[in-house]
């Protein structure tokens, strides 16, 4: 981070079990990293090191519409990230849960 090395959220590696992704940006947080930041390592920052920013990574006109909406603000508690509520995938509702 303190030398500007481009830092992306997300692995193939199979550390953890699929779904708890989101426990990376608590664990960016923890070494450092502000909010924010981690935030963008997991949108933005990810597609444009994939390649794939032109589809995805921001909320755009024109790009695919992956939303992730969790309780609260995350810049806050950046573990709400962990809890999602929505999910949509190119616009479409794929999971749903009540909020608590």
């Amino acid at each position: 981070m303190k030398v500007g090395v481009p830092i992306a959220l997300g692995t193939d590696a199979a550390v953890y079990p699929h779904g708890r992704n989101a426990e990376e940006f608590r664990l960016m947080k923890e070494m450092g990293m502000a909010p924010a930041a981690a935030l963008l390592a997991g949108t933005r920052d990810a597609a444009k090191l994939l390649g794939v920013d032109a589809q995805v990574g921001t909320l755009e006109a024109g790009k695919w519409a992956d939303i992730v909406a969790v309780p609260g603000n995350v810049l806050d508690n950046i573990a709400a990230t962990e809890h999602p509520l929505l999910v949509m995938r190119q616009g479409r509702i794929v999971m749903q849960r009540p909020a608590k």
